[in-house]
């Protein structure tokens, strides 16, 4: 088993989940964050963190897809263990349904 991030870190990318991380398998994209499925292990400190409640085990179901999406990202985007401030406009996309759409592919600064 491991963590996934969900469609709800799209352009909220809190990164409180990042500062509590033991194994760093957090990877940071332009707008959003995804945890890498083979270096998570599994220990759920991060799922409570997430104040955008992104972060779901991958047992739950239907997200199959998101684990792919965490995988691909995960491969190309830079590794991050420190916390950043969040975007400026987080809070107002809290929540937002269908933000799939406003998934950026380019990689974030990382560390």
């Amino acid at each position: 088993m491991t963590y996934v991030v969900t469609e709800n870190c799209i352009k909220c990318k809190y990164m409180d989940c990042v500062e509590v991380c033991p194994v760093d398998c957090f990877y940071e994209g332009e707008n959003m964050l995804v945890i890498h499925p083979d270096e998570c292990i599994d220990c759920g400190v991060c799922e409570p963190e997430c104040p955008a409640e992104a972060i779901k085990p991958d047992t739950e179901p239907g997200l199959e897809s998101w684990l792919q999406l965490n995988g691909k990202f995960a491969a190309s985007w830079p590794n991050i263990t420190q916390k950043k401030d969040p975007p400026a406009d987080a809070k107002a996309f809290d929540g937002v349904p269908g933000k799939l759409e406003m998934l950026s592919p380019e990689p974030g600064e990382g560390d």
